[in-house]
């Protein structure tokens, strides 16, 4: 017996069994149809077939048959073609929302049913238990989560990604790659946030050491020792917040697994290899389109930024360190050996203390109080005299 004879089989057995229950009065209509799992108009039209043409009324004739909406199968071939030669490493979600430039418009489901059932993709395991996300913040600027993730984003290449995202709406202010996440990387990130969208309440990090100084492992941070980051958040007024587990940072841990299933496939689409042609294309290409594709809208309208007024940004957000001048009016830092020049409202400063601020691109700067001394490139070679203003990157 064939599968179309056997259901068209059980269907009638099951029916005739009902049917003959009711015929006794031991069955109500509402209890006959409820049985069968169908409506009582559905139950007085098979009982009425049944009683003109006998147990062939039951066949129902759609069995076996296929939709008149069923894709053409070379329409199905195409979308196949299309994830095993061009998308093979995309998600579902990700390949389905590719297919519109192909033309093709069907559901998700459909593409996720296609390629499951030719052995492109394994059905997802059963998700756990159901657990609360946190609530987000109701305004953009009350709180940022910053986090890295060091991945393969090239074939070959593993890269520190850094970025910094509102709670709020899930948007990305910041985004680029780095050799080793840092200090540094972490001043150039909120650099870009605070001279674009403003100052903001509060930071939302792991507990990095470039973050925070932890005397114990496992244990609390310490806020009385800060460290470079956070006397810059000091200054800046900027609260900064520590997360005690992986769960806590769940927003940002979701947001870097969307990233690593999607960007190393667009960066490949695109013919990207070298970090440089990356950050270009996750600054003008892949960002505005993830924003529109992800983040959402705040439960209350408004913004908790404040608007940043001025210069000086650039002399915060940098390493600074203290110093004693030698005698030959030198300060060392790093292995540099730093000349300080000669200055019209004092002859020398030899064993004054100064700060020399070392700034993301590398160059360094030398104080004495509120006063800049001198600006220094990268290798240490003076730049300008003293009295002579850096400009902010």
């Amino acid at each position: 017996m064939g599968r179309v004879a056997a259901m068209n089989e059980v269907k009638r057995m099951r029916f005739d069994d009902i049917y003959q229950r009711y015929q006794a009065g031991k069955l109500d209509c509402d209890e006959a149809a409820d049985l069968l799992g169908v409506s009582i108009s559905t139950f007085f039209r098979s009982r009425k077939r049944r009683e003109e043409e006998g147990p062939q009324g039951l066949v129902d004739r759609r069995i076996g048959k296929h939709s008149a909406r069923r894709a053409p199968v070379d329409e199905t071939m195409r979308v196949i073609s299309l994830f095993k030669t061009s998308y093979y490493d995309f998600t579902v979600k990700h390949f389905h929302e590719k297919l519109a430039g192909h033309g093709i418009t069907r559901s998700y489901t459909w593409v996720k049913n296609a390629l499951q059932a030719a052995g492109e993709v394994r059905k997802a395991p059963r998700r756990g238990v159901h657990r609360r996300k946190r609530l987000r913040k109701p305004l953009p600027g009350m709180m940022l989560h910053q986090d890295g993730s060091r991945h393969e984003w090239v074939p070959g290449r593993f890269w520190d990604l850094i970025v910094t995202m509102d709670d709020a709406t899930g948007a990305v202010y910041s985004a680029f790659f780095v050799d080793e996440e840092g200090t540094q990387s972490t001043f150039k990130a909120l650099h870009q946030v605070i001279s674009t969208q403003g100052l903001f309440c509060s930071l939302y990090v792991d507990r990095g050491s470039h973050y925070f100084t932890t005397p114990e492992a496992g244990g609390k941070v310490d806020k009385v020792n800060p460290t470079q980051v956070g006397r810059a958040l000091r200054q800046l007024g900027i609260e900064f917040i520590a997360a005690y587990s992986p769960e806590a940072r769940g927003r940002s841990e979701r947001m870097f697994g969307t990233l690593q299933n999607r960007l190393p496939q667009e960066l490949r689409l695109a013919g990207v290899t070298t970090m440089e042609a990356a950050n270009r294309f996750l600054r003008e290409d892949f960002l505005p389109a993830h924003n529109a594709r992800f983040a959402v809208t705040p439960e209350d309208t408004g913004s908790a930024f404040t608007p940043w007024i001025g210069h000086g940004l650039h002399d915060i957000l940098c390493i600074q360190e203290e110093r004693t001048v030698a005698n030959d009016n030198t300060v060392r830092y790093k292995g540099k050996i730093l000349q300080i020049p000669k200055d019209k409202h004092r002859y020398h400063y030899v064993k004054a203390t100064v700060k020399v601020h070392e700034y993301t691109d590398g160059s360094l700067a030398i104080f004495h109080g509120p006063r800049r001394l001198a600006d220094y490139d990268n290798t240490g070679v003076l730049q300008t005299g003293p009295g002579k203003n850096k400009q902010a990157a």
